[in-house]
C-alpha cells in the first residue's frame, strides 16, 4: 500500500489545524494537488484575494465562526446545468455522489485515485485550505501518492535539490486530470451544487458562495511562480534525543520566497514545471467554465 506523499516541508507542527469537480473536477483538477501531500509552511501564504478573510477551516477541527453575511455577485453555477431538485440530504449523499462519479469516470480510476467517503465535504474543506498553510492529509478526497520524494545532492550536504526524476511520481494524476471531461464534470458539479455550498456553510460561512471561493483558488494558484532552475531544499533541525526515523518528510524550499508560498503553490512547485504547466492548463479552462458558466455547446448535426 503506498504511503502518504512524503514530500511533507514538514517542520514540527505547532496545532492540529495548522497546514486541482467539483465533485471529480476538484479532485482531478485541484485533486493532484491533495494527492501530491501537503504539509505546514514556515510563513503563512497571503489570502486569494477574493474572500480574503475566509479562515482555513476543516469539519474534524470545528467549524470557524460564521461569518456575517456578505453580498457577493451572482454565481454563474446555476448557467452550466440546473440543480437537481431530489438530492439527499448532505450527510446522506455519499452513495450517490459516488454512483456519479463511477459514471463519469469509470469504477477502476474512481477506486484508484479518490477517496469516496464524505467526498464533498473533503472537497470543500481542502478547497478551502488550498491558498492557506495547511491542508490536513485526513481531508483530503483523493488517495496519496505512490513512491518518496526524491533528491539529488550529497546525503551530508546543508542543501540538496528536488531531483528530476520526482516529477515522474506525478504523471499518473496528472494524465488522469488530463483526460477529465470538463464539460460533463461542471455539469455535475452544477446538479450537486447544493451539496457543495451545504458543505461550505457548514464551515462557518453563511451567505457566501463556495463556487467563488473555488474561483479565487483557481486564481491563487494559476498564480504560482515557475523556479527557473533547481529547486533547492534542506532538512528542518530535528532536536531532542529521539531520532528521525523519516528524514524524507522534514524537506522544506531553502529559498525563503518558495517556503513562504501557500500549500496548494508549493504543490506546483515541487511537481515540476512540466506537470505544473499541463495542470495549470486544465485549470485555466476549468476556471473559465466555472467563472463564466461556459460549457460547450452540443454540435448541430
Amino acid at each position: 500500500m503506498p504511503e502518504k506523499d512524503p514530500v511533507d516541508f514538514h517542520p514540527p507542527r505547532q496545532s492540529s489545524s495548522a497546514w486541482v469537480g467539483w465533485v471529480v473536477l476538484a479532485a482531478a483538477v485541484l485533486g493532484a494537488a491533495w494527492w501530491f501531500g501537503w504539509r505546514p509552511a514556515h510563513t503563512p501564504a497571503p489570502q486569494p484575494a477574493a474572500e480574503a478573510s475566509a479562515p482555513a477551516s476543516t469539519p474534524d477541527d470545528g467549524a470557524s465562526a460564521p461569518m456575517a453575511q456578505a453580498s457577493e455577485p451572482d454565481h454563474p453555477v446555476d448557467a452550466l446545468a440546473p440543480a437537481d431538485t431530489a438530492l439527499p440530504a448532505l450527510a446522506d449523499s455519499d452513495a450517490q455522489v459516488a454512483q456519479a462519479l463511477r459514471q463519469l469516470l469509470g469504477a477502476q480510476r474512481v477506486a484508484s485515485f479518490l477517496q469516496l467517503d464524505g467526498f464533498v465535504r473533503r472537497t470543500v474543506a481542502t478547497v478551502d485550505n488550498l491558498a492557506q498553510p495547511y491542508a490536513p492529509a485526513r481531508l483530503w478526497p483523493v488517495q496519496p501518492a505512490p513512491g518518496r520524494f526524491e533528491v539529488a545532492g550529497a546525503a551530508d550536504a546543508p542543501t540538496q535539490t528536488i531531483a528530476p526524476a520526482n516529477a515522474a511520481r506525478y504523471h499518473a494524476f496528472v494524465a488522469f486530470a488530463e483526460s477529465v471531461p470538463l464539460d460533463a464534470a461542471v455539469k455535475l458539479y452544477a446538479r450537486l451544487y447544493p451539496l457543495f455550498q451545504t458543505a461550505y456553510e457548514e464551515l462557518g460561512y453563511p451567505g457566501r458562495y463556495f463556487n467563488n471561493r473555488l474561483v479565487a483558488v483557481l486564481d491563487h494558484l494559476l498564480a504560482t511562480p515557475v523556479p527557473t532552475g533547481p529547486v533547492v531544499v534542506q532538512l528542518t533541525q530535528v532536536k531532542g534525543d529521539v531520532p528521525s526515523t523519516r528524514p524524507w518528510v522534514r524537506y522544506e524550499y531553502a529559498d525563503p520566497a518558495l517556503q513562504a508560498l501557500s500549500s496548494g503553490q508549493k504543490m506546483l512547485v515541487r511537481m515540476g514545471p512540466d506537470n505544473a504547466r499541463r495542470l495549470k492548463a486544465v485549470m485555466t479552462e476549468l476556471r473559465r467554465r466555472v467563472a463564466t458558466g461556459a460549457v460547450a455547446k452540443p454540435k448541430a448535426d
